[in-house]
């Protein structure tokens, strides 16, 4: 990997900076702007690479914040079933299995779920979907149902509204807007619509950095974190980048569409990188330079971590080219 150097500063404006390049047969072919934010556990700036203030959506990461809230409000999730409300799940069988029985538990099924039909996320899963012959998609497939099983475990406990559990009126969605609010320090409204119907959450990279620097570190949001780290497939699924993260470090990761990437070190730092051309190879690739700069990766984390820090560029059958790390960081 280039070697990657703090730059020193003593104010924060914002930085256009980029987070990575593309190489193809030794031509940039792409450039991926961005930001990075750095937090530290107690909540300090310590790190930052452009415009760490634009909004953005927070999309699925923020589902750790938005399950701690399903669990506050009573889904009694058990750890295997926090991990999946956390989840941007692949569709495997493991994952169908655990939110229908979520759902079972609190007298629901599938049937109770607004998320849209969908086909398995993962690639294995969805081949042995339709192997076995199914002609339709399935609400309980979407990579987002376990997230949508644990607020209606919550609704069902507290009797609020099935049928409206993702209008922002709700009184789960307002709960949750609250509390990730002041736990960013950023209002997270006015929201918009995610790909899954819920509400998605408006944040900026500082706001997510101090966001996952709590993941890290706060009492209320510990049993998320430990769910997370102990069951990185159930929230993601092998293979991907955000349980590699998980796999690799004392450390939880959660993706979102669009480029966006929220990494928690233990007691540590909280990371958030934001693709602006909504790249998730460029913010993975981002992440893990900010991870590196950082002092984050030994040896041994570093190579689990290489599929990712350059993904390869293929041309035929064979590698012309690599996704490489230009991340610049400004350190306080």
């Amino acid at each position: 990997m280039p070697a990657i150097e703090p730059s020193r500063a003593r104010h924060r404006s914002p930085v256009k900076t980029l987070l990575a390049a593309g190489i193809r047969s030794g031509l940039v072919e792409t450039i991926h702007d961005g930001a990075v934010a750095i937090v530290s556990a107690d909540g300090e700036l310590i790190g930052w690479s452009g415009d760490i203030d634009r909004p953005f959506y927070l999309r699925s990461s923020a589902k750790p914040f938005q399950a701690m809230v399903a669990q506050q409000a009573g889904a009694q999730l058990r750890s295997v079933e926090l991990a999946l409300a956390s989840a941007s799940h692949d569709g495997d069988p493991v994952h169908v299995t655990i939110v229908e029985s979520m759902l079972d538990s609190v007298g629901l099924s599938s049937d109770h779920l607004i998320c849209p039909p969908e086909w398995p996320q993962g690639a294995a899963a969805r081949h042995t979907t339709l192997r076995s012959g199914h002609l339709d998609r399935q609400r309980v497939w979407h990579s987002c149902s376990g997230k949508h099983a644990s607020w209606l475990m919550a609704c069902q406990t507290q009797a609020w509204p099935l049928q409206s559990y993702l209008d922002p009126k709700h009184a789960l969605q307002k709960r949750i807007f609250s509390v990730i609010s002041d736990l960013g320090e950023l209002e997270v409204t006015p929201v918009g619509v995610d790909g899954c119907g819920a509400p998605v959450l408006r944040t900026t990279a500082r706001a997510m950095a101090l966001l996952y620097a709590r993941l890290g570190s706060m009492t209320d949001l510990r049993s998320v974190f430990e769910s997370m780290h102990r069951y990185p497939a159930l929230f993601s699924g092998v293979g991907n980048c955000d349980a590699a993260i998980t796999t690799a470090l004392n450390a939880v990761a959660k993706g979102g569409a669009d480029g966006c990437l929220g990494v928690a070190l233990e007691r540590r730092l909280g990371i958030a990188a934001k693709a602006w051309d909504g790249s998730n190879a460029a913010v993975e690739v981002g992440a893990i330079a900010a991870l590196e700069v950082m002092g984050c990766l030994s040896p041994t984390a570093a190579h689990h971590l290489q599929r990712f820090a350059q993904p390869p560029v293929s041309g035929g059958d064979r590698i012309v080219g690599k996704v490489e790390p230009r991340l610049e960081l400004l350190m306080t």
